[in-house]
């Protein structure tokens, strides 16, 4: 089998903050839940930060992150990826800093520009200028992590003789991520010499993409090792393959089946804003660029088919047999160095995500190790 690190993916979404009376009760249930799995052998755990999104309610990540941090010992943790256009560089530098402290170097600082219009027009934020805004939020970022003061005059930031405190646990600094989907992200995180991460599209086009990425690394000539790359995808574990099948393809395949949502849940809360998605969102009409086209076409494609998210690597479903060798054969195209699984997605049962997590980590995991 291949070698792999493993990790959670724990999404606060939606359907999370339905389930629970308060949020409190959904910070504490997911704490308890990176515990657990950090006792089971999962090494990584990742969230998502979105703002003013029913894709994610993680929208203060560090805050949470520090709760993280002191109820854990030995996973290393963090949020895959912070929007970089919401940020101010030197706040987020010195907190995920003091988060690595905290931590004693367990922080993996994942960044990006984030993909929805609509979370943008409502911060009033560019979203046309999110790339530019963002590549000069982590050259201040690496900046105030590995230089005694802040000194920058860009575009978009002007700082004069910043003194940043604390410096990083790690030296010199926590892994960056950077998450890609378009070329141009791709050839960033190539020429910075930055790890990888993709979450979205099918495995032929990520393995593609990654390729590409990695060819362009070799390019650049870095003196380094080549820098990891992460997948994230759904994984449903049971004890048979039919039994799997049953239980996660009705949180899968969405449009088709109604039914899984229960009463008085799952309301499209943004499209019934006044402002929606935005002209150029995922669910708006403009399909803009190519890459952003194939995305639109994908979101599509796994609410209306549960083969398709099986078909294309999106989920891993099956008795643990049927996913390992689903993940061999995913890594086999891929070649990815990290994946962590999201056992908990639409309205799934807790019950059945818990057992979905112990399977994999029993009887998944020790074939990857």
């Amino acid at each position: 089998m291949a070698k792999m690190e493993i990790g959670l993916y724990d999404v606060l979404d939606q359907a999370q903050m339905e389930s629970h009376a308060i949020a409190a009760d959904v910070y504490d249930e997911h704490i308890r839940g990176a515990q657990e799995a950090e006792q089971l052998g999962y090494k990584y755990y990742f969230s998502i930060e979105h703002q003013t999104s029913d894709v994610s309610f993680l929208s203060a990540p560090n805050v949470y992150l520090t709760a993280l941090a002191r109820g854990t010992s030995a996973m290393r943790f963090g949020v895959m990826i912070y929007q970089l256009p919401f940020h101010h560089p030197i706040r987020l530098a010195e907190e995920v800093a003091m988060l690595d402290h905290l931590s004693r170097g367990r922080i993996e600082f994942g960044a990006g520009t984030g993909v929805t219009s609509h979370e943008f027009m409502r911060w009033n934020v560019e979203f046309d200028r999110r790339r530019e805004i963002s590549e000069e939020a982590l050259d201040i970022i690496l900046q105030a992590w590995t230089e005694d003061s802040v000194t920058y005059h860009g575009k978009f930031f002007k700082f004069d003789e910043v003194l940043t405190s604390p410096k990083p646990f790690q030296r010199p600094h926590p892994p960056v991520w950077f998450g890609c989907h378009s070329a141009a992200s791709f050839e960033y995180a190539a020429r910075m010499n930055f790890h990888v991460s993709q979450n979205i599209d099918t495995d032929p086009v990520i393995a593609d993409k990654f390729n590409t990425w990695r060819n362009i690394w070799r390019k650049e000539g870095h003196s380094t090792p080549m820098p990891k790359t992460f997948l994230t995808r759904h994984v449903h574990v049971a004890e048979t393959d039919e039994k799997a099948r049953a239980q996660a393809e009705s949180h899968l395949a969405t449009a088709v089946h109604p039914e899984a949502v229960p009463a008085g849940k799952g309301r499209d809360i943004i499209g019934a804003t006044r402002l929606g998605y935005g002209p150029s969102g995922m669910r708006g009409g403009d399909p803009g660029t190519p890459e952003r086209a194939e995305l639109r076409r994908t979101f599509a494609e796994r609410a209306r088919s549960y083969d398709f998210w099986v078909d294309n690597g999106i989920a891993l479903v099956g008795s643990p047999e049927t996913v390992a060798r689903q993940m061999q054969e995913q890594h086999d195209l891929i070649g990815h160095d990290i994946f962590c699984a999201r056992h908990l997605f639409g309205y799934i049962s807790p019950e059945a995500a818990k057992n979905s997590i112990r399977l994999f980590a029993e009887e998944v995991m020790p074939a990857f190790a």
